[in-house]
């Protein structure tokens, strides 16, 4: 059975992903720990774009090593299969992690028909828009915080062509963060507002 790719992305009430650290810790919590470690906690393989890359091996193996409460969840990302994308040649240190090669599409289509557990995807925005765009993407969870940004790259980017997806669950939490499962849908369908306006209140 192929593996299953899921991303996960911290996003704001206007489409933000954009540097999460500063506006997100207010709202991070033991659900909100608990939903992250359901999809990195569960892979034992994680695809990183360079930046994402860069961020947690300049962060984790540190925490790891102090063996302070977030320790364990430190090894357990340091223990994965880390696969970066980049196009520049990439000399790592922290263990396990090697950069993808060959074509996008073939290399991680491969990854997927491996043995093993699902393959998580954590932030890495050009990661996630080119598994969508490769019908690739087989779960999308955003972490909904409940506040504009404002400022910075969304998720969604220009385009000529929607992206149709489908809400496997919703979940809000005490914080007010909504934490929402999306899997592709193979089309929204065919309507317009002749068929919308069968649905509005009549009288």
């Amino acid at each position: 059975m192929m593996r299953k790719i899921a991303a996960g992305l911290f996003i704001s009430l206007d489409g933000v992903v954009e540097a999460p650290d500063q506006w997100h810790f207010p709202y991070f919590d033991d659900e909100m720990g608990a939903a992250v470690d359901a999809t990195l906690g569960a892979s034992d393989t994680i695809i990183l774009g360079r930046r994402t890359y860069d961020s947690f091996a300049g962060a984790w193996p540190e925490r790891e090593a102090a063996g302070g409460e977030d320790a364990d969840f430190a090894k357990k990302i340091g223990d994965a299969r880390k696969i970066v994308l980049s196009r520049q040649k990439l000399d790592f240190t922290w263990r396990n992690s090697e950069q993808l090669q060959g074509d996008f599409a073939e290399a991680v289509t491969a990854l997927k028909n491996e043995p093993g557990a699902d393959i998580a995807v954590s932030g890495s925005v050009s990661v996630v828009r080119r598994l969508l765009a490769e019908g690739l993407l087989d779960e999308l969870q955003l972490l909904v915080h409940p506040i504009a940004v404002r400022k910075g790259m969304r998720l969604f980017d220009e385009g000529e062509s929607p992206i149709p997806l489908r809400l496997v669950s919703s979940e809000t939490f005490g914080s007010g963060v909504l934490n929402l499962v999306y899997a592709p849908a193979r089309s929204a369908g065919d309507a317009g507002y002749d068929d919308a306006k069968a649905h509005l209140p009549q009288g």
